[in-house]
């Protein structure tokens, strides 16, 4: 069932094994972004499809809002560190880095294994490599470069906790969009060195389901433009064996 549900939020996406299947953005401020079929995708712990391999140069230069829609399917959990050799050198990293354990860990650790194997990213620094000014400023997760931009990526669950409680609610969705977005905003404005100073940040969202994700989506475009901003929101919805990304807390 919540694989048919998955057409409620990525219009007609298809498998890593169908390349003809066409995919189409979620949202461009408002307007239809088409993509291309399903894109090459690098081999690695789970299968990736979706908008893959959609985010250019243009797409990271361009002060606009942009959100895409990704399919994360997995056909057993992950267990690490017995998994751990078939992350990328980026994802392996993280898993050995203190700040990326538990569940949140895994949800980082898979939000730039989405990045690295369909655009390309390329892992800098993690959370506690940043340098802010003042050092309690909000905080994203990590650091990657794209291409020649230097992009900073926070990472986000969008569910009702603990798993399988119930759908996330709007007025809960709207508050985590609200408060990640307006967040990332404020971590941008931290972040003033020229080592770590990026160009745009990417607001990763993964979620449990195609109605959460659809709820999620109802929400971010309720929000005003001010609060949006120039991000580009990657909604990636799980599924398969993905409990293990939600329920270690």
């Amino acid at each position: 069932m919540r694989r048919a549900l998955v057409v409620l939020v990525v219009a007609a996406c298809g498998s890593s094994a169908n390349p003809a299947a066409p995919d189409a953005a979620l949202s461009h401020d408002g307007a239809r972004l088409d993509a291309p079929a399903d894109a090459m995708v690098t081999a690695g712990f789970g299968d990736l499809s979706g908008m893959c391999g959609v985010i250019h140069e243009l797409d990271l230069a361009q002060p606009t809002f942009e959100m895409i829609g990704v399919s994360f399917e997995f056909a057993v959990p992950y267990v690490d560190p017995a998994d751990r050799a078939q992350l990328t050198a980026g994802g392996q990293h993280m898993a050995a880095t203190p700040n990326a354990g538990g569940s949140s860990g895994l949800s980082e650790i898979f939000a730039y294994e989405q990045l690295a194997r369909c655009e390309g990213a390329a892992f800098l620094k993690s959370e506690t490599e940043i340098t802010y000014d003042p050092p309690t400023s909000k905080k994203t997760d990590l650091e990657v470069m794209m291409g020649t931009h230097k992009i900073g990526v926070s990472v986000t669950r969008a569910f009702k906790g603990p798993l399988g409680s119930g759908p996330l609610t709007a007025a809960a969705a709207a508050e985590l969009a609200n408060r990640k977005l307006s967040e990332i905003h404020d971590s941008t404005a931290g972040v003033q060195t020229t080592a770590d100073k990026w160009d745009k940040q990417i607001l990763a969202v993964l979620v449990d389901n195609a109605d959460d994700a659809a709820t999620f989506t109802t929400a971010v475009n309720a929000l005003d433009a001010t609060v949006k901003g120039d991000t580009i929101l990657i909604l990636t919805t799980t599924n398969g064996a993905d409990d293990f990304i939600y329920t270690n807390q």
